[in-house]
């Protein structure tokens, strides 16, 4: 069973930095790549926040006991 913590917590780490990559550029606040269709749609804003809760959810799966 500790392997499969590991792995959530992985897992949610990740979508904690992806979630906040497509919301930043949703708020057009980090312009990059340069060409990217995702910067200033608040609809990638929306996704990055739901991908980032799925995240911490993740995380708190991994560290309950």
């Amino acid at each position: 069973m500790g392997a499969v913590k590991t792995i959530l917590g992985i897992v949610g780490v990740a979508m904690i930095l992806v979630g906040g990559l497509w919301a930043l550029q949703g708020l057009d606040i980090i312009r990059w790549p340069a060409s990217s269709f995702m910067l200033g749609d608040t609809t990638w804003t929306r996704n990055g926040v739901v991908v980032i809760v799925i995240g911490v959810v993740l995380i708190w799966f991994s560290r309950r006991r």
